[in-house]
């Protein structure tokens, strides 16, 4: 295992994936709590779909993606919020509008321009061959921006996630959190698309929570555990594809997958011990019962 390790480190891309990757898991899994909580689980996917169309506009364009994603994956989720609010349309309506109708664009651009190419493909899917050292370091300082603004407003965004009402009543600026919360979303999933893909991003935000949601019920003992979990299958992830060759995205998922049903099989045990010693208990019952009438009638 450590031979493996050591020689998946010489290799620059791969470490530069581990360099954005462990960030980029870290933040989907802390904001993926609040987004389940809350029923957002799939704004990740909507903006994800967002950013597809816009890194057909950059290619097209010929210009760096992440300097035309971030700033419109930002508007598209104060836009999904602000809709959302209102009431006119309801959320889930509002991020399939729009998520379709940006990865149609995309779709459309990209067939006007360089056509369905391995980029494209990269794009959707993801590859850690995508990462340039100045996305690295872009996409560490914006994720050091995520998890520094998350643990500075904990506090309000446990409040909003768990009582929104309850936090209005007692002064707390409740659409300003959740725009918060939307906005450093929209960072993470830019961020990490280029590796995990359009179409496979959104899997960071929600398998990490729900795993971790199997076992435990506290807010910060879920969030804690979420972001272990992610990590963790991120690299394992990583390290399964260098080793059988399989797409980075697809790995990390896969590992996650098994994750949520490793922690769903110990939620069950128990119950199963509970219900085992329930049944020897009334068969034991039973079988005092039985020997004690027996011996009356006798």
């Amino acid at each position: 295992m450590f031979s493996l390790i050591k020689e998946m480190m010489s290799y620059s891309f791969l470490v530069r994936a581990v360099l954005v990757g462990l960030p980029v898991s870290l933040c989907a899994a802390l904001l993926g709590v609040s987004l389940v909580l809350k029923r957002y689980s799939m704004m990740g996917d909507g903006l994800s779909h967002v950013g597809f169309g816009t890194l057909a506009v950059a290619t097209a364009l010929n210009v760096t993606p992440l300097y035309v994603s971030i700033p419109v994956v930002l508007l598209t989720a104060f836009l999904l919020l602000r809709i959302s609010e209102s009431g006119k349309i309801k959320g889930d309506a509002a991020i399939a509008l729009i998520s379709t109708g940006s990865l149609a664009i995309g779709v459309v651009i990209i067939s006007m321009t360089t056509g369905m190419n391995t980029d494209v493909c990269n794009y959707m899917f993801g590859s850690i061959l995508a990462m340039s050292r100045n996305d690295v370091r872009l996409s560490l300082a914006l994720a050091a921006v995520v998890l520094l603004l998350f643990a500075l407003f904990y506090n309000r965004i446990f409040a909003v996630t768990f009582d929104e009402n309850f936090a209005r009543a007692t002064g707390a600026r409740a659409s300003l959190y959740n725009m918060i919360i939307a906005l450093l979303t929209a960072v993470t999933i830019v961020l990490g698309m280029r590796m995990m893909g359009a179409l496979l991003i959104s899997s960071l935000t929600i398998f990490p929570a729900l795993t971790a949601m199997r076992v435990f019920k506290r807010f910060s003992t879920v969030t804690i555990c979420s972001a272990v979990i992610s990590v963790v299958c991120f690299l394992a992830g990583v390290i399964a594809s260098f080793r059988y060759d399989t797409p980075t995205g697809a790995s990390v998922v896969i590992m996650n997958i098994i994750a949520f049903a490793v922690f769903w099989g110990i939620r069950l045990l128990p119950k199963r011990r509970g219900t085992v010693a329930a049944s020897s208990i009334a068969s034991s019952v039973a079988s005092t019962n039985a020997s004690t009438t027996g011996g009356e009638s006798k």
